[in-house]
């Protein structure tokens, strides 16, 4: 009987494995600035945790649909951390100067990181729907479709709220029924639907973990928004974002917004 723990690959090395040739060479600065280099890097790698976070999140969404919330836990648990690591990813960013920067942003153009498509699908599928964002990826029909595909499609939200209307708590129906690719506003009914949660948490032990996962997304997506603004202001002040946004006045109002609105206003009345 062969010993299948000895049979490897052959022929596979580690930068064969990794695409390294094709990773390290997609880095392009267009100005001959030191600073430039670390720019791209931390944008680039971003866009490699959000492919990673939306891959967990695709995952736990099929898990929570069918009903299996414990294995759901990991994945939820897992971007939670990744967030944690691109939030830490800003204080490299900061070492950069208003100085440094202002010798190379002219290369930018109206590029911005308001463009990424892979943020906003996150965002969509967390809940935080707006259509509007769909205009700025017509140039690029692949990501367009993917984005369009998770505006229209129900969110870890809306999955969440379909699980506990079946295990026989009170969300409202014309929750359950709403149009997925519209905003998600607060309802009344599902806060107290939570609230039986929150308050018999030895009877609804799986919803109320996976509550809490959910609230551990905001958090971190919270803390991520709010390092941005900082490191943003740090860097350029109060000046417009290179994308026409208008920069830190922008990004401080995202700070207003929650994917999971009722699980943090329950706690008021708990």
């Amino acid at each position: 009987m062969t010993d299948t723990s000895e049979q490897r690959p052959s022929g596979i090395t580690y930068a064969g494995y990794l695409a390294l040739d094709d990773l390290l060479s997609a880095q392009h600065p267009l100005s001959d600035q030191h600073d430039e280099m670390l720019f791209v890097i931390i944008h680039q790698a971003k866009e490699l945790w959000l492919k990673q976070i939306l891959h967990e999140v695709a995952q736990a969404q099929a898990q929570i649909r069918a009903g299996d919330l414990v294995p759901a836990y990991k994945g939820l648990a897992r971007v939670s951390r990744i967030q944690a690591v691109m939030t830490m990813s800003w204080d490299i960013l900061a070492t950069m100067t208003p100085a440094d920067y202002l010798r190379f942003r002219g290369v930018l153009g109206s590029s911005s990181g308001f463009q990424s498509d892979q943020f906003r699908r996150v965002e969509y599928m967390l809940g935080l729907k707006d259509a509007r964002f769909l205009r700025f990826h017509e140039d690029r029909p692949a990501a367009h479709a993917a984005l369009k595909a998770a505006l229209e499609a129900p969110s870890l939200y809306d999955d969440a709220l379909a699980q506990l209307a079946a295990a026989g708590l009170p969300v409202p129906v014309s929750v359950l029924n709403r149009d997925v690719s519209q905003p998600y506003e607060a309802s009344e009914g599902v806060e107290a639907a939570w609230l039986e949660v929150y308050r018999d948490t030895a009877r609804w032990w799986p919803l109320y973990q996976l509550a809490e996962k959910l609230v551990d997304l905001d958090d971190a997506l919270l803390t991520w928004r709010h390092k941005h603004v900082v490191t943003v202001e740090r860097i350029i002040g109060r000046r417009r974002g290179t994308g026409g946004t208008e920069g830190v006045a922008y990004l401080t109002e995202t700070l207003q917004r929650r994917c999971f609105p009722e699980l943090w206003s329950l706690r008021t009345r708990l």
